[in-house]
C-alpha cells in the first residue's frame, strides 16, 4: 500500500491517516479500509490514489476502487440504519457481510460517519472487529465538522 500524502494537513488529519494505514498494515486479512461521512462522502481511504476501475478483485479492494468500497459502506450503513428503525432496534453498532470470496465490515463512528473494511474470507472476524473498535474509539472524538471538511478537500485533491 502506498501511503497518501499528508503534507499540509492538520495534526488530527495526519493522525487519522496514520490510524487508517496502521489498520491495513497491521491487521491480517484486511484488503482496504475507508471512512465515509454521514452523507455518504469518502473522507479517508487506504488507497485514495487508486480511483480508476479494476477488472477483478485485487489486493486493494473491491472491483472498482476505494470509491466503490465507500459506496458499498454507505449503502450498507443506510440499509441497516433503516432496518433498525423499522424494528425499533436502536442504533446500529456494526454490520458484517460474509461472502465466499471476502468479507465487508461496517462500524458506526459517533458522529454518524462509518468505518468500512474489506477483508479476506479467512480473516479472523473478532480481530478485525477489535481493531475497528480501537479505530472508532480513537477517531470518533476528533472527527469534528472542521476535520471532516479538511478530509473531504484532501480526498477531492487526490482525484
Amino acid at each position: 500500500m502506498t501511503a497518501p500524502s499528508t503534507f499540509g494537513l492538520s495534526t488530527e488529519a495526519r493522525n487519522l491517516h496514520w490510524l487508517l494505514s496502521n489498520l491495513v498494515e497491521e491487521v491480517p486479512g484486511v484488503h482496504s479500509v475507508t471512512v465515509v461521512s454521514s452523507d455518504g462522502l469518502m473522507l479517508l481511504s487506504s488507497d485514495p490514489g487508486h480511483l480508476v476501475a479494476r477488472s477483478t478483485v485485487g489486493q486493494d479492494g473491491p472491483k472498482g476502487s476505494s470509491a466503490d468500497l465507500a459506496t458499498i459502506v454507505s449503502g450498507i450503513g443506510s440499509l441497516t440504519i433503516g432496518a433498525a428503525k423499522l424494528m425499533d432496534g436502536g442504533g446500529v453498532k456494526q454490520t458484517m457481510v460474509a461472502m465466499d470470496e471476502g468479507s465487508v465490515f461496517v462500524m458506526s463512528i459517533s458522529d454518524g460517519s462509518l468505518l468500512g473494511v474489506h477483508a479476506t474470507p479467512d480473516c479472523d472476524m473478532s480481530v478485525i472487529a477489535y481493531h475497528m473498535a480501537l479505530f472508532v474509539g480513537r477517531a470518533g472524538h476528533v472527527l469534528t465538522p472542521e476535520l471532516r471538511s479538511e478530509l473531504r478537500k484532501s480526498m477531492e485533491s487526490t482525484q
